[in-house]
């Protein structure tokens, strides 16, 4: 099998109709897969995919297990040569997917692979990251708290100086580049890496655990690659932005610092 298109979801019935729709061409062909991992919806996840996508390999869990075991949980089941993760909130293409794969098949050293990301308004999104530093974690919540308390001409000043944090205007970025990480949302990896390198650190509940990923693999000499040429729709749903101070956010904290003893501090 060439292709296995791992999503998770949690609660997101209403991103994740659009999201398996747009995936319906590329899933009528033999050689494609596609394996949901459910983290304990409620929402009635599930029943819906069994009734509206009954090809899905569909993997329930009992609650809300994080981010790495759940995706796990999907890349363990998965039997394509690659394997394409994807955030239950993305809108992918025809054209987007073949051309990710179209990129590995002609580059067998590229272990993960990742296109552009947009909003609904065709905003080119930040996906393509450097280290993830202290400072730009600070300066993130910083800005989310002076987004809840309307400050917004402090917020501005905090995002202009994570600049310095981030590889410029992604719309700037017109050929293959190869970042220190992507984000998760849309990451197509070589199953033969994961067999190499190991699956994502489940120790890392929510929060950089694609950034740890792309490290470990990039250690292994496998390169982490971004397509400007290629994209997908991504709504982009900030989970520890809706209440900076949820149990969610905490975890996302202990994850930083998991993190940082992993691999180290940076300013």
């Amino acid at each position: 099998m060439g292709l296995s298109v791992v999503i998770i979801t949690y609660n997101a019935l209403a991103f994740l109709k659009p999201c398996l729709e747009s995936l319906q061409d590329v899933l009528n062909s033999p050689d494609a897969e596609l394996i949901l991992v459910d983290n304990g919806s409620s929402d009635g996840t599930p029943g819906y995919v069994k009734q509206h996508f009954p090809q899905t390999k569909l993997i329930e869990l009992n609650r809300n297990r994080g981010i790495s075991y759940a995706r796990n949980r999907g890349m363990q089941k998965a039997a394509g040569k690659y394997v394409l993760l994807l955030d239950s909130d993305t809108v992918a293409n025809r054209e987007a997917i073949d051309g990710m794969v179209a990129y590995m098949d002609a580059n067998p050293r590229a272990g993960i692979c990742g296109c552009r990301l947009r909003s609904v308004d065709n905003k080119i999104q930040d996906s393509l990251k450097k280290y993830p530093s202290i400072g730009y974690k600070v300066n993130n919540l910083f800005i989310a708290i002076a987004g809840k308390l309307k400050l917004s001409g402090f917020a501005r000043r905090l995002e202009k100086r994570n600049e310095r944090y981030t590889y410029g205007d992604p719309s700037l970025i017109t050929s293959p580049f190869s970042p220190t990480y992507l984000i998760g949302a849309c990451q197509m990896i070589r199953k033969a890496m994961i067999a190499e390198t190991g699956l994502l650190d489940e120790r890392i509940f929510y929060g950089p655990e694609d950034a740890d990923f792309c490290l470990r693999s990039a250690m292994a000499g496998w390169g982490v690659v971004y397509l400007p040429q290629f994209s997908i729709v991504h709504h982009w749903q900030r989970s520890t932005g809706k209440k900076i101070f949820s149990t969610l956010t905490f975890k996302h904290i202990k994850a930083l610092f998991y993190f940082y003893r992993k691999h180290g501090c940076v300013n």
